[in-house]
């Protein structure tokens, strides 16, 4: 019975079979404040307060706010709680968001005290923040002087969002979307950069902050969403109690209006900042793309008809819009905002190219033009219809939680109706809104007309040519410096010491020691005793090993064949990473690969397959490898899927040179416009190369220098003599695969497990195995590695590995709890509140036996590294309590016991004991980080941790060549 606290009132309540829940929507009577509760037997309970938040600049004032709000609040009075929050509790979510129209609030916890603990939190930062203008210095901007007491020397930026910004903003693909909408979104606010415009950031004030926070942080302007086993009315209870009681209904209604539409299509033309690097061709650099707004996103009929016209245009490369796309000679590749995107008030279309020239930005144009106006000619093949449908049903159904917590994906799902006003149970509730799509696809002209109406006939439509400009970062560069000079050139005496004594009064308030014990905290004591174990089978069929695993699956099955990966020389290795990709996107048999991926979208929601390679438990120079083809089908396709997965691992083939050869451009452009988004996880990666052949072989296939490689090999084949040598040696790796021995992963509901094992007993008969097989092997590795990576970035990831012990030795638990010790106690406050970089801190990696320190979008360089020596001395000198070890473990189980999704937690099991990892080592493991004690912290760091066993790796740009080079950094340009 669904029952609500007596200040709020239920207005309707609905059971989603399909995604065993029952929503219930609620008001406060008060105030107005909208309570969407995912009633669900789950005990990883998810919150969530949504602020409608519309900026109506680029200074980032709801991003700031965002950071600004979780620095302290009336109850509780210290300067970071949320972080202090972080290391005090066993969540297995917490963050913050800011979106182009909403800033949200989220955490999740399995343990109700923790949940509690957290709401307390979260409401009072919320609605009752202190907004201490140091706090908006630290997090948001501010000027200093480059020798901080100084007044003689140059005024510089800091800011932890304006350096967030700077390095969000040195994505080509991110300076594409805010470039984007800035055109398509003439007059709302998705117009402007809400995560603030670094050149924008600092025309913000501490007043406008505060008033923006007045405005829009209140109730009356909010959406509580919650999922799992706590009822509606419990939560109501404390939302009352300790927030809405206190505010009365606000008169203003904040939303976005209706985009003022374009009566016919507009194309520009505008520049982005690409340093020069030897061998490169910037007249090749340039993106085109296309763009339409449609509909509102709370209808949810349209919505839907618009997801499917882009899966039908652009769902895999049978896809008519898509395979023009990729074979088209005017392009690298499908720009990466291809798709349609729904995370606003109207929904967006955006077609394109990457790597073009700018003479040909017409013909672009006129190739998605003409391409549209055939489908709306001709149409598209029926079975295409009705595989887009499928792929709509399966989203539908997968039971997530691998990246976040499956309530929060639930909550994200329809978070973008309610903030809107729209209706956010229909999107959670798909199944009559299908059945009705399904009915409108049977109409013959049904996606000709839809190409008609939201596309060709649409005038709301931007033609966006973005070129490179290789003097434009310097431009930049000199327009901050001018400005500072003529900021400094107007300061007085007195304006100058009172931008020192903020410095110093900062400084302070970064070292003040605050009263932890206002805050409310979980102890060892709230651990659960033991590892959260999925237990599967161990059996065999036809001589081949099989896992099963019974999951609540949802109606889905997910199947898995592994091999042992087979010796290879270098030339073959240095392919493993395109053998994977190539595998499931070339054709299949008699099929070439148009047909395969048509034959794909039919049967399964996706189909893929990667290689993995870790050292032993015991022996990080001891390595086991294996190659996986993963696949998921709905239940009634599972016969289907085990026929597909068969005929993809005994019959690719790769004779389509002209296939393969877009494949390696295409994968190319996506590595390359991962770098500023992963720079920390590729230098750690080029740290620890010297440190163990798993760590060598990441960082040469999937790391900085397999970039490098990549770009080598795309620029070679060109050459078709080249082209069909790779081909013949992806070939030669495939028949080498088919001669290892394999075993297969089966995850779903009991009650089919039996039938999808018939399946696999059909198509896989008894075959005699291989005598000769010979294993993947890597030779040992011991080196150091001091190296720096230049790249279109404004900001460093710096990074100074030490090589440890594996998974399996004592010191490996206790390693593990040092990251968080070191990172909770002092990393945080040097490279994050002082320096002024989005992230920072230290880890273990036990898969390569070693202890990594580093820095994320960081303005600094010999400063943070010297900080990264400066945190040993400061853990033996320094007193430390119990509580910040206690902290430390808290981190490390919270991350052990951290949920998956149904099938995850099976599909993890089943990797970790390949590897040896059994649960009574997990187990172990675990017990060890629970016995940890300072001294043993003390102990590793003396031990491991000595300065002439450290590695050095940084991503930076051209700018800071010469710090670099005094570092005694070997360069190398990406």
């Amino acid at each position: 019975m669904t029952i609500a606290h007596p200040s709020f009132e239920l207005l309707r309540s609905q059971h989603i079979e399909a995604l065993k829940i029952r929503v219930e929507e609620y008001r406060h009577k008060a105030t107005g404040a909208q309570h969407i509760h995912l009633a669900a037997d789950n005990n990883e309970n998810v919150f969530l307060v949504a602020l409608r938040t519309v900026p109506h600049d680029s200074t980032g004032v709801a991003h700031i706010l965002e950071h600004t709000a979780l620095c302290g609040s009336e109850r509780y009075p210290v300067r970071d709680p949320f972080f202090m929050m972080v290391r005090r509790s066993l969540n297995t979510f917490m963050n913050a968001f800011t979106s182009s129209d909403w800033t949200a609030y989220p955490f999740a916890s399995q343990n109700l005290k923790d949940f509690n603990n957290l709401l307390d939190v979260y409401l009072d930062a919320v609605f009752f923040s202190r907004l201490d203008e140091l706090d908006f210095a630290q997090e948001g901007h501010r000027v200093e002087f480059a020798e901080t007491d100084n007044p003689d020397s140059e005024l510089v930026f800091k800011g932890v969002v304006y350096n967030e910004m700077k390095g969000a903003m040195s994505s080509v693909a991110s300076q594409l979307w805010h470039t984007l909408c800035k055109y398509l979104y003439p007059s709302t606010t998705y117009h402007y950069n809400s995560g603030g415009d670094p050149e924008h950031i600092p025309d913000l004030t501490y007043e406008q902050l505060k008033h923006f926070y007045q405005t829009h942080y209140h109730p009356s302007n909010a959406i509580f969403m919650t999922y799992g086993d706590i009822p509606a009315a419990t939560h109501q209870a404390r939302f009352e109690s300790q927030a809405l009681s206190r505010f009365e209904a606000l008169d203003s209604v904040i939303s976005v209006p209706a985009e003022k539409r374009y009566y016919a299509p507009i194309s520009v033309e505008e520049a982005y900042p690409l340093d020069e690097t030897e061998g490169e061709d910037l007249d090749h650099k340039t993106h085109v793309v296309m763009a339409w707004l449609l509909g509102k996103t709370t209808n949810l009929a349209e919505s839907l008809e618009a997801h499917l016209l882009s899966n039908v245009l652009l769902d895999n490369s049978a896809s008519p819009l898509q395979q023009v796309l990729e074979t088209t000679d005017l392009g690298q590749a499908p720009s990466p905002l291809c798709g349609m995107d729904d995370s606003q008030h109207e929904i967006a279309f955006v077609c394109g190219l990457e790597g073009c020239a700018l003479e040909d930005a017409d013909q672009i144009e006129q190739l998605i033009l003409d391409t549209l106006q055939r489908v709306a000619e001709e149409g598209v093949p029926q079975q295409l219809l009705e595989a887009s449908l499928h792929q709509l049903e399966l989203q539908q159904r997968e039971v997530g939680g691998d990246g976040y917590p499956y309530g929060l994906q639930l909550i994200m799902t329809s978070l973008t109706a309610a903030t809107h006003r729209g209706d956010p149970i229909a999107l959670l509730n798909l199944d009559t809104a299908l059945a009705d799509l399904r009915t409108k696809i049977q109409q013959p002209d049904f996606i000709q007309q839809l190409a008609r109406k939201l596309l060709l006939e649409n005038p709301h439509r931007v033609r966006l040519t973005l070129r490179p400009d290789a003097q434009m970062n310097q431009r930049v560069k000199q327009a901050e410096i001018a400005r500072l000079a003529e900021l400094k050139g107007q300061l007085s005496e007195a304006d100058k010491q009172a931008i020192i004594e903020r410095s110093h009064a900062l400084q302070a308030r970064q070292q003040r020691k605050d009263d932890e014990s206002l805050l409310p905290k979980v102890g060892l004591e709230d651990i659960p005793p033991q590892l959260h174990y999925i237990g599967g089978s161990h059996e065999t069929f036809n001589g081949y090993p099989l896992r099963r695993y019974s999951a609540g699956t949802n109606g889905l099955v997910y199947q898995q064949i592994t091999c042992k990966l087979p010796a290879l020389d270098d030339e073959l290795k240095s392919l493993l990473p395109l053998y994977c990709v190539a595998m499931t996107e070339l054709g299949v048999g008699d099929k070439d690969y148009l047909a395969t991926q048509r034959w794909q979208a039919e049967v399964v929601g996706s189909i893929n397959a990667f290689s993995s390679v870790r050292g032993s438990g015991d022996d990080v120079q001891a390595i086991d490898a294996y190659l996986t083809l993963s696949a998921k089908a709905l239940t009634r396709n599972s016969a289907a899927m085990s026929d597909l997965m068969h005929a993809t691992l005994t019959q690719v083939r790769f004779d389509e040179l002209s296939r393969l050869r877009e494949l390696v451009a295409q994968t190319r452009a996506r590595r390359e416009q991962s770098v500023t988004g992963n720079g920390h996880s590729l230098a750690m990666s080029a740290a620890c190369a010297g440190m163990s052949p798993a760590a060598k072989l990441t960082h040469e296939l999937s790391g900085l220098a397999g970039i490098q490689a990549l770009k080598a090999l795309d620029n070679s084949l060109d050459d078709e003599q080249q082209l069909r040598s790779c081909a013949g040696k992806l070939a030669c790796i495939h028949q080498l695969v088919l001669n290892a021995p394999r075993q297969f992963l089966l995850v779903g509901e009991q009650e089919h497990l039996d039938d999808y094992l018939a399946d696999l007993q059909h198509r896989w008969p008894a075959q005699s195995v291989s005598t000769d097989f010979q294993a993947f092997y890597l030779p040992p590795v011991n080196e150091q590695i001091r190296e720096a990576w230049l790249t279109n970035t404004q900001v460093n990831f710096c990074v100074k590995a030490y090589p440890t012990v594996p998974a399996d030795h004592p010191d490996a638990a206790v390693l593990t709890v040092l990251g968080g010790f070191l990172r909770n106690g002092y990393l945080h406050r040097t490279i994050r509140e002082q320096g002024g970089a989005y992230g920072g801190g230290a880890n273990q990696d036990n898969h390569s036996a070693a202890f990594r320190f580093y820095s994320y979008r960081d303005p600094r360089l010999a400063d943070t590294l010297n900080d990264f020596d400066a945190v040993l001395d400061w853990l033996q000198s320094t007193s430390h309590n119990w509580q910040s070890v206690e902290e430390a473990i808290l981190g490390v189980i919270g991350s052990i016991d951290k949920p998956g999704s149904p099938a995850g937690e099976a599909k993890s099991t089943y990797h970790a004991e390949l590897f040896g990892r059994t649960r009574e080592k997990r187990e172990q493991f675990r017990n060890r980080v629970l016995a940890v004690t300072l001294a043993d912290l003390q102990r590793v760091a003396s031990t491991y941790l000595r300065p002439e066993k450290a590695s050095l790796a940084v991503v930076s740009h051209n700018g800071q060549r010469d710090a670099l080079g005094k570092l005694g950094l070997v360069l190398k340009t990406l």
